[in-house]
C-alpha cells in the first residue's frame, strides 16, 4: 500500500465540520455580546469568552451518534421531546437598556 499523501495533523470529516460548529458557535456569542449596552459587561463577557473556549481548545471528546442527530435537529432548529412533535427555536435579540 502507497503511503497516504496527508499531512498527519489533517483533520477527519468529523472532526472539521465540529471544528465549524465551534467557530460558528464563538462568532455567534460574539455577536450576542456586541449588543450588550454596558462597555464594562461587554468587555467582561467578551474576554470570559475567549477565556472558556481557550481552556477548552483542546478538549477532544468525540459525540456519539445519538448526541450529533441531537446536534443536528438542533441545527435545523427542530427540538425534540416527550410529547411534543417538534418546535422551532427561534433566537432573540437583546433590546438596548434592558
Amino acid at each position: 500500500m502507497a503511503a497516504s499523501r496527508l499531512p498527519p495533523a489533517t483533520l477527519t470529516l468529523k472532526q472539521f465540520i465540529r471544528r465549524q460548529q465551534v467557530l460558528l458557535l464563538y462568532r455567534r456569542i460574539l455577536q450576542a455580546i456586541r449588543q450588550v449596552p454596558n462597555d464594562s459587561d461587554r468587555k467582561y463577557l467578551k474576554d470570559w469568552a475567549r477565556e472558556e473556549f481557550k481552556r477548552n481548545k483542546s478538549a477532544t471528546e468525540e459525540a456519539s451518534p445519538t448526541t450529533e442527530a441531537q446536534d443536528l435537529k438542533e441545527a435545523n432548529g427542530i427540538v425534540t421531546t416527550t410529547g411534543v412533535r417538534s418546535i422551532r427555536v427561534r433566537e432573540f435579540a437583546l433590546e438596548p437598556g434592558l
